[in-house]
């Protein structure tokens, strides 16, 4: 893809707005001036040390963090299309479900170039990311698919049965005594309780 005008717009307004966040108190003297506006630019400097995909992505859904407290930011187009582009959602007109913008493999791999430069918390909520995989690693401990360890191995018929069967067996061995009395007393004429 070649970068035009646009996207060089793009990427500039994604470094003055990542993690360009102003302080709470207003600022008073000329001296904490210029240390916000050297703070302002080196963050600046922070967001274009970025890769261009990362930039590209963080331009397109400003992440809320990097807006000052109580200021409601303005969505973009892209965000008013899709407001979480790594999960599915419900088209509010046609009630149809749209898959996400970005697939599982593009989702590893922005997660994991936000991990190297350590902005993976400005990025939406992803099933890639490390705290659902932590969290889904904590549920399901340390199972691995494959070994039967915390599942339940299908086995053959026969296999899955024995433990019916023997239950069955063992029943009818503890209520065989009273059995035998009962065919010594009936007789094989009279018998209807035979097995089906």
């Amino acid at each position: 893809m070649i970068p035009t005008a646009a996207h060089a717009d793009l990427s500039v307004r994604a470094a003055t707005l990542f993690l360009a966040k102003p302080p709470r108190q207003p600022l008073a003297d000329p001296t904490t001036m210029a240390s916000a506006a050297s703070q302002s630019s080196k963050y600046i400097q922070l967001a274009l040390a970025l890769p261009q995909r990362l930039r590209t992505f963080l331009a397109r859904y400003p992440p809320p963090q990097i807006f000052p407290d109580g200021q409601e930011p303005k969505k973009t187009a892209y965000q008013e299309e899709c407001p979480n582009p790594f999960l599915p959602y419900k088209h509010p007109v046609t009630g149809k479900w749209h898959n996400p913008k970005y697939s599982l493999r593009r989702q590893a791999e922005l997660v994991k170039m936000a991990r190297e430069h350590g902005v993976e918390e400005l990025l939406p909520y992803t099933p890639k990311g490390t705290e659902a995989r932590l969290r889904k690693r904590i549920e399901l401990g340390l199972r691995v698919k494959g070994t039967g360890v915390g599942q339940r191995v299908k086995g053959h018929k026969h296999e899955r049965q024995l433990m019916a069967k023997m239950e069955e067996r063992r029943q009818a061995m503890l209520a065989m005594p009273e059995l035998i009395k009962e065919w010594k007393k009936v007789g094989k004429r009279d018998w209807t309780k035979y097995p089906k």
